[in-house]
Order: C-alpha cells, then structure tokens, then sequence
C-alpha cells in the first residue's frame, strides 16, 4: 500500500471554459463564470433565483449528435472532461483490465428523468425513450466513460451529494495502491440547473438572491454573503502508480498524495458547527500523505458562500491547523465557478492540482469585506507558491459527508 500515485491528465468544463486550460486562464484573470439565465422558465415558474454558472461551451458543440441525445446532460460533460484528460495522458498502450473508472455525481440524470415523466403526462407511456433509466441513472456517467476509453478493472460511482467528486478521487488511491489496478480515470459531474432544483434550493434558502448581480453573488467569506450559486460541468483526472507513470515516460503534474473520507452523523443539511469529523478528514487526507498540518502550504476550500456552511469549515480547519492556518494561502474558486456540486471537489481537484504545476494559488472574488469571525489568508489576486507544496482541496456535503484530498508538488 506505499505505492505513490500520480497525475498525468487533466480535463474539465465548466462555467469558466470548455476545457482545462481555458478554466485555469480565466479563473487566473479573475473572471466570473456566473450570468443570468435566458429560459423562458424562469419567467414561467417566477423563479426567486434568476441565474446560474452556466457551462461555457455547450457540450452539443462538442460531441456528436447521437452522444447527445443518448446521454444525460450529466454524462455528457462527463465524457467531454474525461476524453480530455485521457488524451492528455497520452496513454496509447495498457491493459484494460487494469483501467478502471472512479466518477460521481451529486444528482444523476435529473434533466432525463423529468422530461420523460412530462413526456409521460402529455403523450403517454409509449411515447417515453427505451434509453431513459440507462440516461437517467447516477452511474451513467462513469459508465459512458468507461465504454469510451475501454476500461474493464470496474467502473465506480460515488452518490455522496457535494462531497462527491472528491470522494471519487480519494477511492482511487485505494485501488492505485491495491496493486490490481495500474490507471484511474476519476472526477465528477453535474447538470442540475434545472426549475425543480433551483425552486427547491432557493426554498431551503441555500441559494444567493443578487439577481441584480449574479457575478458578485458568489462571495465566500464575506460579511455579506447570502448563499451559493449553482453551476454545473466536470472534471477529471487520470491517476497512475508512478512506476506506470515512469515507465511510460508520462508527465506528471502531481502527485495525489492522500485522501480521507468522514461523516458528521449530525444533520440531513447542516453541517456539524463543531467541525470534528470534517477536521478528521484533513487530518486523514494529511496522515496518508505523510504530512503533518505545518507542512500545508495552499488549500483549495469549499467554501460554498453560505452563511453557517463558510463558518463550519473554518471552525473544521482551525481544529487542525490552529495559528498555522493564518499563513496558509487559501482559494475558494467556487466565486468563480459556482457550485457544480457533485462535480465540484472534481473542478477543484483539477484547480489544485494546476496551483500546484504552474505554482501560482488562483485568486477568490467578491471578498469585499471579509467576515471578522473568519481570520484566514484568503488569496485575493493570483499568488505565487513555492516549488514543494502539499496541497489539500475540501469538499462537504448533504448528508454529513465530509472528503478531502491531498496533492503534493512532483519533483522528478
């Protein structure tokens, strides 16, 4: 179980650009992905929230006709994320039983599902598609990635609401490690910008109300922060053991060097305000990287921008890091982006993962008068890291599920 783990493939789209390196150049130059939304429902169901981080490139503009209409919204940004980091990885010869697939979502096929019940209200049964429980099912996407790239070593899907996508990322190092499995392809996806989610949000009051301003709405750590923003989109990672790595002469931008998942047993919505379990799993994700909270020097947060769930996460973090925590650069990319949900520890990972490569933490938006019950470093402008950096990116979700990962800067 020491093998080391590597990166060697990143993909993404998101409400920032339709692949990696456009998400990473806009969220360095300090752009929102978040607009208003021109549906006609919105209008029609008088919708309390009005916008949403939108993908920037649709993914009809990437795959071929049949992909979408034979996939969920969901699986489709999926297949796009993880078709660009497979190709990154320039993985030309393995062995396919010994690829596998680790990828989540937080909400599954939901735009399939409803549409085929207002199909089967308005025309009847036989007028709902033979393929909508393969679409609509949460497992959908991993699967459409695994046909894609051929892997037979499993296909996974982890349903942990907003913890998802990392939780995906931190059950491939087990695998990694097992020795059974020589690649992963492992993030998370979400499509969810829907009237019944956003209706439904908004109720629990969750959601940001600046419909007049829907690029400041996502606000992390401010004063005035009143909710997150939906987004939606993937990301992904191609994992391997170094040797694999190594002995294909692959780049590698990172090492993944541990990753740890808790539960708070507290609340079905809340997060625990004590923050112990979400503390166990930084100090989980650290122990397995070999590290001790002294040698973090960048998180990535999750950092949601609601008002209890900003709060939770830095009481988590200031049971592991204690003064420390002050001197550690922090990026909450979620103003950025919005809340991809079970895709966003996915987003994040990617986000970290280049923090780590290009050396530079990306910049957090709308903090226009931080919070004084939240003392941290928090990264306004793009900020140079050094050349050995252990990095973590937190993810909390519904539920009380609490993941976190590590990555570390490769040296070769």
């Amino acid at each position: 179980m020491n093998k080391k783990v590597v990166v060697t493939g990143i993909g993404a789209t998101t409400p920032l650009g339709g692949d990696a390196k456009s998400t990473w150049q806009a969220l360095l130059a300090g752009e929102s992905g978040i607009s208003t939304l021109e549906y006609e429902w919105v209008a029609k169901f008088e919708l309390p929230v009005t916008f949403a981080g939108q993908a920037k490139v649709k993914a009809a503009e990437v795959l071929t006709l049949q992909e979408t209409k034979r996939l969920d919204p969901s699986s489709q940004f999926a297949l796009i994320a993880a078709r660009e980091a497979w190709a990154d990885a320039d993985i030309t010869d393995f062995v396919p039983e010994r690829l596998s697939v680790e990828f989540a979502t937080g909400i599954g096929g939901i735009w399939t599902l409803l549409d085929a019940y207002n199909t089967l209200l308005e025309k009847g049964a036989r007028r709902v598609l033979p393929m909508t429980v393969p679409m609509l099912m949460p497992n959908g996407p991993a699967a459409a990635i695994g046909m894609a790239i051929s892997a037979r070593g499993g296909v996974r899907t982890s349903v942990s609401a907003c913890a998802s996508g990392t939780e995906a990322i931190a059950n491939a190092i087990t695998r990694l490690q097992s020795g059974e499995i020589d690649i992963v392809v492992a993030g998370g996806c979400e499509s969810a910008i829907h009237p019944i989610t956003l209706a439904a949000f908004a109720s629990m009051h969750a959601l940001s109300r600046r419909n007049d301003e829907p690029a400041q709405a996502s606000r992390p750590y401010d004063i005035n922060r009143d909710g997150f923003v939906m987004g939606e989109g993937a990301g992904a990672l191609v994992l391997e053991t170094e040797e694999h790595a190594l002995a294909r002469g692959a780049k590698i931008y990172a090492e993944l060097a541990g990753g740890y998942v808790t539960s708070d047993a507290h609340h079905i919505t809340a997060p625990d305000p004590e923050g112990t379990a979400a503390a166990r799993a930084v100090i989980g994700a650290l122990n397995m990287a070999g590290a001790e909270p002294k040698d973090v020097g960048h998180i990535n947060a999750h950092a949601t921008s609601t008002p209890v769930g900003d709060i939770a996460e830095y009481t988590a973090l200031l049971r592991v890091f204690g003064d420390h925590l002050k001197q550690i650069p922090l990026s909450a990319t979620k103003s950025s982006t919005g809340h991809l949900l079970g895709g966003a520890g996915a987003i994040e990972a990617v986000l970290t993962v280049l923090a780590l490569h290009h050396k530079i933490a990306p910049p957090t938006l709308n903090l226009d008068e931080p919070d004084p019950a939240i003392d941290l470093d928090v990264v306004r402008t793009p900020r140079e890291l050094g050349d050995n950096i252990l990095a973590i990116s937190n993810s909390f979700g519904f539920g009380g599920h609490n993941a976190v990962v590590a990555f570390r800067s490769y040296n070769s």
